[in-house]
């Protein structure tokens, strides 16, 4: 075998077991908790360069071709949904305390979504006086807290409870409204994340202990949505990428995924990692369309816009 075709093949190889185990053993064992939040795209870079190396040789460019688009389907490059007009628009949103905007950004960012609920994270605002002008701001709307998420409705709201989050300060916030005449669960999530970066300085045991307790936090967050068989919304910040097996779960509990069922091209909400971190799962409503709004201008976030009926 020419060494073109042996590159493009170990490639190939390296690219879908990479994919294999952070899509199904990820989260089950320490080592493969991190490809998890590895971001897919970093294997267009050796597919592409694998692919030109063939072609200069003539040489294993059908290997290097499957590569590529493995990886660029792994990237979520390949997502292509068909998309309606939904009667409910909903947002959610990682305001990240009010550090990166202004409140009238954010203001600017939220009316012009024209969303029926609003789900904000990090809404613990660093000066007071900005949480307070984003609700004089939002006028129309209703708004419920718990610690540091809140949820704006300008549907009827039927009534509000928090929960707290195993091994955090944070709160799971739901809020019960009336939507087409039927009463409708709405979950404002923040979960934790797995400290990746311990395992840069070699702290294992950090790693470990930041995974078991957002497996606490999932396994919560499906007993709170067990406790009801009627319509259910659970949106917002879950630092969880699409693969994994804490994800799966999330699916398995909650619904499935809007972006999944109507979304279109990777859609990052966490540009900086070129990551989809942000979700909303549903059960008893069908997601039509899916869109990750603008640029990250007020936020390291950004804004995710969803349609059901």
């Amino acid at each position: 075998m020419r060494p073109s075709s042996r590159l493009a093949w170990l490639v190939l190889l390296t690219v879908a077991l990479a994919w294999a185990l952070g899509e199904w053993t990820a989260e089950g064992t320490v080592p493969t908790l991190l490809l998890a939040y590895l971001p897919p795209v970093v294997w267009l870079l050796p597919a592409g360069l694998a692919l030109l190396w063939t072609l200069g040789r003539r040489r294993g460019v059908g290997v290097a071709l499957a590569a590529l688009a493995l990886a660029v389907w792994g990237a979520g490059f390949g997502q292509w949904r068909a998309q309606g007009d939904g009667k409910l628009r909903v947002l959610t949103y990682n305001v990240a305390r009010g550090t990166l905007g202004s409140p009238a950004e954010l203001l600017d960012i939220l009316k012009g979504a024209d969303a029926d609920l609003i789900l904000l994270q990090e809404t613990n605002f660093l000066r007071p006086e900005d949480g307070e002008a984003l609700r004089r701001g939002l006028s129309g709307y209703a708004v419920h807290s718990g610690y540091e998420v809140s949820t704006f409705s300008r549907l009827p709201v039927l009534g509000s409870e928090t929960y707290a989050q195993p091994g955090s300060r944070r709160t799971t916030l739901e809020t019960r409204v009336r939507v087409q005449g039927q009463e409708v669960r709405v979950m404002n999530v923040h979960l934790g994340t797995v400290l990746v970066s311990s395992a840069l300085r070699g702290d294992w045991e950090r790693v470990r202990a930041t995974h078991a307790v957002r497996a606490a936090q999932v396994g919560r967050l499906c007993e709170l949505a067990r406790s009801s068989s009627g319509p259910l919304l659970v949106g917002g910040d879950f630092n969880t990428p699409p693969r994994g097996q804490l994800y799966r779960r999330l699916k398995g509990c909650l619904g499935p995924d809007a972006h999944e069922a109507a979304g279109r091209g990777p859609g990052w909400t966490f540009p900086s990692l070129f990551l989809r971190i942000d979700h909303f799962f549903a059960r008893g409503l069908k997601a039509t369309r899916s869109t990750a709004l603008g640029e990250a201008r007020a936020s390291d976030h950004l804004p995710l816009l969803v349609e059901y009926r």
